[in-house]
């Protein structure tokens, strides 16, 4: 049936043009730069004064240039920078000291030197809810909306930036529910059908658009009167498949909405994508300096975009809002917790270098992994200094990166975060660093517990911190951590995040 629906689509807007750029907007405009990946890097290398970089290591263990995998090497860097020690060295002993001096230190160098800033003129979304209807997820009925966010491209109408975005509601809710923000495709659950009726009409207009265009099927319908192109589709029946329901259906049943962000539909997840999506239409088309955003920072601007919008939609308690993502989503999540404190909580899935792990640990992926041409759109132009082997300013490593992850963590603070990952064997690779992702939760209990909230319940010590069992949660306070036994994802521990997630909002079970 989807085939048959695109063909249809595909036929109806053959003829249409694509939405193109006000008339003689080519000549009021510089064209925007269209560098390939390499191209894009090697000019970043030059504006930055770079010869050359170190390159990253492996995730293959057969190669010769493969990551680190013993613990006995895992710390060359062991001293992280002290999370609550001013710049001018002095200790940071209060709350107030915290939130008037020592975070807006670290949202400094986080912006400068690690992700970027978002311009301050960065322009405004207006939101356009496209489909609103009654659908069913599973057994839960729902209202779901697919909305447009229109990035507002009046100086620079070269480049359109149209965020998709579904948001999904229980509709039998007594009043607003909290809603859990995911990085992930935007689609509607279950699109509702139209009525027999209807089908039949949009059936009979297919036929007659089919036989337009290739005539010799007027004989294959006519011999096979009774063949429609599009049939209703019956509802699913039986008892459910074993294990858990997925991760909407868990949220659904709890009480909860949830929110599907199309980080691709914010900015491409490339280097030859930078001068185009909201980087590239902010800039102009034009290349990034070096304290310019990075596709991390540009994410999480979209997501707090969708909570403007979440803001104003009486079926959301805005003020319960959380963000989740896996893999590179898992980074985005956490520097959308670390940069808007509108985000109630976050749930953050096997992150892993750029996102929960250390930086200053060398155990599988590394910072050169992230200033290599693979990975470095991620980041501010400025980060790729640290994995400069010979440069105008000499070498840079690691160990010169000014913050690293625990203070990213601490960010969030006082707001829970809730750390996940799954087991190698699994596929939750060893590359991902589990344990330095700990190391660095650990790191940074001093400051949630500074601020009046609960950490994991284990000593301060990073240095000594080993994690705790496979599915054994420190699950007890605003730092929450659980290595669940699955693979790359975080949904084998959505059943303990839902009820956690409650907790930590004061708000009842269903």
């Amino acid at each position: 049936m989807k085939k048959t629906l695109f063909l249809l689509l595909a036929l109806a807007v053959s003829s249409a043009s694509a939405q193109e750029a006000p008339t003689g907007a080519e000549d009021k405009y510089p064209p925007a730069v269209n560098f390939t990946t390499e191209q894009d890097h090697q000019h970043m290398l030059k504006q930055l004064g770079i010869q050359s970089l170190r390159p990253g290591p492996s995730g293959d263990e057969s190669a010769p240039n493969h990551a680190n995998y013993d613990e006995a090497l895992a710390n060359p860097y062991p001293d992280l920078p002290p999370v609550l020690t001013l710049h001018n060295g002095k200790k940071v002993t209060t709350p107030e000291m915290w939130w008037k001096k020592r975070r807006p230190e670290l949202v400094e160098l986080f912006e400068r030197e690690v992700y970027g800033r978002v311009p301050k003129d960065a322009p405004k979304v207006t939101w356009e809810v496209v489909i609103s209807e009654k659908e069913r997820v599973g057994w839960y009925p729902v209202i779901a909306k697919q909305l447009v966010g229109h990035v507002d491209n009046s100086r620079y109408p070269l480049i359109d930036v149209e965020i998709a975005m579904t948001v999904v509601t229980p509709a039998n809710a007594k009043g607003p529910v909290p809603v859990l923000m995911m990085f992930g495709r935007s689609v509607l659950p279950a699109p509702a059908q139209p009525p027999q009726e209807s089908l039949d009409r949009i059936n009979a207009a297919l036929k007659e658009l089919l036989v337009k265009k290739d005539p010799t099927l007027q004989a294959v319908f006519e011999q096979y009167p009774a063949y429609m192109p599009l049939t209703a589709q019956a509802p699913a029946f039986g008892p459910p498949p074993a294990g858990d329901p997925p991760t909407p259906q868990q949220l659904l049943a709890a009480g909860w909405g949830y929110a599907l962000i199309e980080p691709g539909s914010i900015q491409a997840d490339n280097g030859a994508g930078l001068t185009k999506g909201i980087i590239g239409l902010v800039n102009k088309g034009q290349p990034r300096k070096p304290e310019d955003w990075g596709a991390l920072r540009a994410w999480a601007w979209g997501a707090s975009r969708g909570l403007d919008y979440l803001e104003t939609d009486p079926a959301v308690d805005a003020k319960k809002v959380g963000i989740e993502g896996v893999s590179r989503y898992g980074k985005a999540a956490l520097v959308t917790m670390a940069f808007d404190q509108r985000f109630a909580l976050g749930l953050i899935g096997s992150s892993g270098e750029g996102g929960a792990k250390l930086h200053r640990r060398n155990f599988g992926e590394a910072v050169e992994n992230l200033t290599s041409s693979g990975e470095y759109h991620w980041m501010a132009e400025n980060f790729l200094k640290y994995g400069a082997a010979k440069a105008t300013f000499g070498s840079r490593n690691a160990g010169d990166i000014p913050v690293d992850a625990h203070e990213l963590i601490a960010l969030s603070a006082p707001r829970p975060v809730f750390i996940s990952y799954g087991i190698p064997e699994k596929g939750d690779a060893k590359w991902l660093d589990q344990q330095g992702s700990y190391m660095a939760t650990v790191a940074a209990q001093p400051v949630f517990e500074l601020l009046g909230a609960k950490g994991l319940g284990v000593p301060d010590d990073y240095k000594t911190a080993k994690m705790p069992g496979v599915n054994v949660g420190l699950l007890d306070g605003e730092l929450a951590w659980r290595q669940h036994d699955g693979g790359h994802t975080d949904a084998p521990n959505i059943k303990y995040f839902i009820p956690w997630a409650d907790k930590m909002l004061k708000r009842a079970a269903r």
